[in-house]
């Protein structure tokens, strides 16, 4: 008992022995299970049925056909083939001097298309990102786009009324005192001709992806590459090109994998007998194979053929870019 007006001892707290208690481990979310996902969100999955249909009938499900390149296959028969006969079209194609011939065409119109069509819809972004007035830049992106919109027939039309001997080419050849040349019957002038022609009518609309790359490019670089005195070609080489890096590099490699699948479409229409030597690609020496001629096993063959090789460019170059530059599809 404590005498009034002194101070009581502090009271220790008691020892209860053993160390303090651990905390409660917090509390795991729940793991969302794909039934619980698609009765939660199935207003946006029902969005993806239609394309995932369209990609499984008209991508998917012909890859049985394939088949027939291993298999005789007769018009009527069975879908499948008729019997099998192992790598016999394989090697037929491989000996075959015209398939090697319509190869190394494929191979030079895919590089010329690649390094003319590539690198230009970036030069392209690059200067309409430089274009101070915007009535301008949108006249000339709308005139640029207006290709694109063209059907392949529409522009091989107006191809082949500009370079034929009375056309609109040959009149300023006239008219400076020179000799009507047949563009499209020389078969030196087919590559150029088909380049060209591409370059003009996708060019415009390869920019809107570039465009929109660099809009996502932080201000606040450029201003610190101004206070570091940079002119404007040093910003646009150490701020502008390094921000589009990814998508330069996504779309290279899509382009690569486009490779071999030259365009079918135009070349079909452009070309003839006589710019066989330099126009003709495996895609029309498919469609002469297999529809003309009813060679499908052999133009089945020379297809899986053109598909692996297109794989086999897709899967290298995605795997430089990742160890090159540390950008990838996957």
């Amino acid at each position: 008992m404590s005498v009034p007006g002194t101070l009581d001892p502090p009271r220790s707290a008691p020892d209860v022995g053993g160390p303090p208690p651990e905390p409660a481990p917090p509390l795991r979310p729940r793991r969302l299970t794909w039934r619980r996902a698609l009765r939660r969100d199935w207003q946006l999955y029902s969005l993806a049925v239609l394309p995932l249909l369209f990609f499984a009938v008209f991508r998917y499900l012909p890859m049985i056909g394939n088949v027939i390149a291993f298999r005789k296959f007769s018009p009527g028969g069975n879908p499948l083939g008729e019997y099998w006969v192992g790598l016999r079209y394989v090697e037929m194609f491989l000996n075959d001097p015209t398939f090697w011939n319509v190869f190394t065409n494929t191979l030079v119109l895919g590089v010329l298309s690649l390094v003319v069509c590539f690198p230009l819809p970036i030069v392209l972004a690059l200067l309409f990102n430089e274009l101070t007035s915007r009535r301008l830049k949108r006249f000339v992106q709308s005139v640029s786009y207006l290709p694109h919109f063209l059907s392949v027939v529409i522009v091989a039309a107006m191809v082949m009324q500009l370079l034929s001997v009375d056309g609109t080419v040959n009149q300023v050849v006239r008219a400076f005192g020179g000799d009507p040349v047949p563009f499209l019957q020389q078969p030196e002038w087919f590559r150029t001709i088909y380049v060209s022609s591409e370059a003009w009518q996708t060019v415009g609309w390869g920019t809107i992806l570039y465009l929109a790359a660099l809009t996502t490019i932080d201000s606040d670089l450029y201003e610190a590459a101004r206070i570091d005195g940079a002119s404007r070609w040093r910003q646009t080489w150490h701020v502008t090109l390094p921000g589009i890096r990814p998508t330069m590099i996504t779309l290279l490699i899509l382009n690569i994998g486009t490779f071999m699948a030259v365009g079918f479409e135009k070349i079909l229409l452009l070309y003839n007998p006589l710019t066989y030597p330099t126009g003709d690609v495996i895609s029309t020496y498919l469609f002469r194979m297999g529809v003309l001629s009813n060679s499908f096993s052999y133009a089945a063959a020379i297809g899986l053929f053109e598909a692996v090789i297109g794989l086999t460019l897709v899967l290298t170059a995605n795997l430089i870019a990742r160890r090159a530059v540390g950008t990838s599809l996957w």
